[in-house]
């Protein structure tokens, strides 16, 4: 049986898409995804944007310090979660910041003294088969070797053996020193025929590794989102309640962009946020506001000034200045 509906009636034409012609620029390669992430005036660049159209939640579950490493290396932007204390939300941008792509902090650390059988355990956890040897077993201790799965043979060792005996001693492991870029080091490694290359700082400790396989890796991410340090991009969650003490941290850590973190934006605490950063900050610093959900606590959030709005959930509009 038909139906008549009560609406007005619409044709073919009105959503019909029209192409236009497709020419040779019509390719792949000429698609720019490249999106501003905060507000600015007609004509003038945006002071951030994103290289890939995604950021990621400003929740416990979802950004943390490796989130934001992943995705800033994709070309997004993570906020780090803002639900927890002041000083490890800080840490937590820091650890970022200080991350170079290409430079990887360790995370298999021996002691000279700890036997095979436990480096095998690690190695099955970690899932890497190099691990470092250092005085008290951390990813930044005193460096003395390093041992591969390539160093010894299971079938024909007492696995109760300390590791200082299959490791390659310091003296005899090819290093470079901190401060190095990631092509002089990609260079080491091609010339001297290496898998890995271990970074120690002046007083001997290890600060990070450069790994072959990274090399490639580091090729198929033109579009790391990167700030004019060539350190990842990452923003932070802030609240309406202490902000005063937690944004002055964010923004000595490095943080690049901040954002409330709120159901209902639509409020004056959220306007006298934006005041006390435009009071201590001026412009230099990135602040977003949200959530909103209606037209009106859209315009009172961007007459408040800010340089980005979340609406809904999970969604965000860019402001632009004519």
């Amino acid at each position: 049986m038909a139906k008549i509906l009560e609406d007005i009636s619409r044709t073919f034409n009105e959503f019909l898409l029209l192409p236009n012609l497709t020419d040779e620029r019509c390719i792949p390669s000429n698609v720019s995804l490249k999106t501003p992430l905060v507000k600015f005036k007609k004509g003038e660049e945006p002071k951030i944007s994103a290289n890939i159209p995604f950021v990621s939640a400003i929740m416990q579950s979802v950004s943390g310090e490796k989130m934001a490493i992943s995705l800033a290396r994709e070309g997004g932007c993570s906020f780090i979660y803002g639900s927890q204390a002041i000083e490890s939300q800080a840490q937590m941008v820091r650890n970022v910041k200080k991350y170079k792509a290409g430079f990887i902090k360790s995370d298999s650390n021996v002691k000279e003294n700890t036997t095979i059988r436990e480096v095998i355990e690690l190695i099955e956890e970690t899932g890497h088969s190099t691990v470092m040897i250092t005085e008290d077993g951390t990813s930044t201790g005193k460096f003395l070797g390093l041992v591969t799965d390539k160093d010894y043979r299971v079938s024909r060792l007492n696995l109760e053996t300390p590791v200082s005996e299959y490791m390659v001693p310091k003296d005899k492991c090819v290093c470079a020193k901190k401060g190095i870029s990631l092509h002089e080091a990609n260079d080491i490694i091609w010339e001297n025929k290496i898998s890995c290359l271990p970074i120690i700082d002046e007083a001997g400790n290890l600060e990070s590794l450069v790994f072959r396989k990274d090399y490639e890796s580091d090729k198929e991410n033109p579009d790391s989102l990167l700030d004019e340090n060539k350190s990842f991009v990452v923003g932070a969650g802030i609240n309406t309640r202490d902000y005063a003490e937690r944004i002055p941290a964010l923004v000595e850590a490095g943080v690049d962009l901040i954002c409330m973190d709120s159901s209902d934006g639509y409020s004056v605490w959220q306007k006298n946020t934006i005041d006390w950063v435009r009071a201590n900050y001026g412009d230099s610093v990135k602040i977003g506001a949200g959530n909103v959900v209606d037209k009106e606590g859209f315009y009172y959030l961007a007459d408040a000034g800010a340089d980005f709005i979340k609406v809904g959930v999970g969604r965000r509009f860019n402001l632009y200045n004519s």
